[in-house]
């Protein structure tokens, strides 16, 4: 039951994320662009699991938890390849670092905030970071192999910085919404009370 189409393809993106991985060890630009096919594929199942959940009734408890997991685990991996293997360098690397930390971040407040039942909306600015982020780490997973007119990992770069901006801003913003939970005991006493947990 659980795994139907939708987890199957949520699912996916966890699988790809090794082959993605060797790819880096491989040999000429074939790798760069064998790359990128991975990582747009691995996308457009983040839309479809997310579509065919909603429209044939099949969204689970199992598709919410993997569905986010999925997602932070392909572009952390992505990230950390990029970084290794150069693709960004310098003072560059703090925006990947401000992301990754955003992250950890907001996952650690939406368990937290999830434990005392208080959902977090996502917001349409955090919307267009993800969209600015999985744009730039695909510039990046290109890199040199791009057509040489066109300066692939300097907008990948730029791209990326745009969105480490706005990791900022939408952490700093998911933080203040659950800040108040956070300097709160009872909303934590309540949940344990209603869960019977200790």
């Amino acid at each position: 039951m659980a795994l139907r189409l939708p987890n199957l393809l949520t699912l996916s993106r966890i699988v790809v994320i090794p082959a993605l991985a060797g790819t880096f060890y491989l040999d000429g630009p074939t790798s760069n662009w064998l790359a990128l096919a991975l990582f747009v594929l691995a996308g457009v199942t983040d839309f479809f699991d997310g579509w065919l959940a909603r429209r044939n009734g099949l969204v689970s408890n199992l598709g919410r938890f993997l569905d986010p997991v999925a997602d932070k685990l392909l572009v952390a991996a992505a990230i950390v390849m990029i970084v290794a293997f150069d693709r960004v360098d310098g003072v560059s690397v703090l925006a990947a670092v401000v992301i990754m930390c955003r992250e950890i971040m907001v996952t650690g407040l939406r368990e937290f905030l999830a434990e005392i039942r208080v959902a977090v909306p996502v917001s349409r600015l955090a919307k267009w970071k993800t969209t600015l982020q999985m744009v730039a780490i695909g510039f990046l997973l290109l890199g040199d192999a791009g057509p040489a007119a066109l300066p692939v990992t300097m907008i990948g770069t730029v791209l990326l910085w745009i969105a480490a901006i706005l990791t900022l801003y939408t952490g700093y913003d998911y933080l203040r919404a659950g800040l108040r939970y956070l300097t709160d005991e009872r909303p934590r006493e309540d949940a344990r009370a209603r869960t019977g947990g200790g």
